[in-house]
């Protein structure tokens, strides 16, 4: 099946399904003698991992990875790297009252059409938990990108529903249930997630994402613009629906003098008084941070009783039981960090290929 493969030169694949045997990554064109081991993906995953709060799933998988192949004496050999987690705590039992069933907001209809068949346990290959497969091959690339340039990729909920963060505090992300850099919204935040999932609901909000250390001259114009790229990596995590570069959508309100980017020199290096664009000029990166946000949309798997039809036309009344996220957010964080990052690498290399060439 077309479209389970991202990237030009370090390619990587996803496969498995939600409720299948494991999961996994294959990832090819990773250069070699990058020191890499097992708990440098584990960390990330970990991450990712459902069972971590009150906020997210009750599913509860350790999500270990184990490496294939690729690596010989914790150094990459350039060859193709695979890796595997498998499913231990799967109850595809939840869903065997909604298997003739459309769920709202999911992609069981659309697969239907598309295929002519479906894996109705968890979603199969459209569920979130395909996912996986992207942080394994963002750990990778997350790895290469800060040894290469030093760059540091930080992702952190800015709003969940209504409440928004007022504060940055870099610290605080990772102690907060939501991944929210605000200690006082985001506990405000989690009483709204918390009192949606007792109304058997879910809840959506904002992420925003920081590069330091952007490596420079990156991006293909015309077609392959850095942030076309980006948009693209994005749009692919289901959750998605929107993303915007530095003022992003507030530009349009803006006078030409108001968003132009004035550029200046700091310490001997060119660079811009502002970055209105976000560190995309012409769709090439230009070595500034590189900001961007997504907005989410709220978990589509909720409780509460919904009207739809089965396969056959026919109205039903549709309750999904299953263990799900009340708030995805701080779970989708890491998956598009890795996003951003095997974004990154691919067009690194692509720019360290010009330069040999040149």
């Amino acid at each position: 099946m077309p479209g389970n493969t991202f990237g030009t030169l370090f390619r990587v694949t996803t496969w498995g399904e939600s409720h299948g045997p494991a999961l996994g990554a294959i990832i090819d064109g990773c250069p070699p003698n990058l020191s890499l081991t097992e708990k440098d993906i584990q960390n990330e995953l970990d991450r990712r991992k459902p069972g971590q709060n009150d906020v997210g799933t009750a599913r509860k998988e350790g999500d270990k990875v184990k490496i294939l192949s690729g690596i010989f004496n914790g150094k990459t050999l350039g060859t193709p790297i695979s890796l595997i987690i498998e499913n231990k705590d799967q109850r595809s039992r939840d869903y065997s009252k909604i298997k003739d069933l459309y769920r709202p907001g999911h992609a069981d209809y659309s697969f239907d059409l598309k295929y002519g068949v479906r894996d109705y346990r968890g979603g199969g290959r459209s569920s979130g938990r395909e996912t996986v497969g992207r942080v394994m091959a963002g750990a990778i690339a997350k790895k290469y990108l800060k040894q290469g340039w030093k760059t540091e990729i930080t992702g952190y909920t800015t709003q969940v529903g209504p409440i928004k963060a007022q504060k940055f505090e870099k610290s605080f992300i990772e102690k907060s249930s939501l991944r929210c850099a605000d200690p006082n919204q985001s506990k405000k935040m989690e009483e709204y997630v918390l009192g949606a999932k007792k109304d058997g609901d879910s809840v959506g909000g904002i992420a925003e994402f920081r590069v330091k250390n952007t490596p420079p001259a990156l991006g293909e114009p015309v077609f392959d613009k850095l942030q076309a790229d980006l948009g693209k990596a994005l749009f692919s995590i289901a959750t998605v629906k929107g993303v915007e570069f530095g003022k992003g959508f507030e530009s349009a309100l803006l006078k030409g003098s108001e968003n132009n980017d004035e550029l200046t020199t700091k310490a001997g290096q060119i660079t811009t008084k502002t970055n209105n664009a976000g560190g995309i000029y012409g769709g090439i990166s230009i070595g500034t941070d590189l900001i961007l946000k997504t907005a989410i949309k709220p978990a589509s798997s909720i409780i509460k009783k919904q009207q739809s039809v089965n396969n056959k036309g026919k109205s039903v009344d549709v309750q999904v039981e299953g263990r799900h996220d009340a708030c995805i957010l701080p779970r989708f964080i890491p998956v598009a960090e890795s996003m951003i990052a095997l974004v990154l690498i691919d067009h690194a290399l692509r720019q360290r290929a010009l330069e040999d060439n040149n």
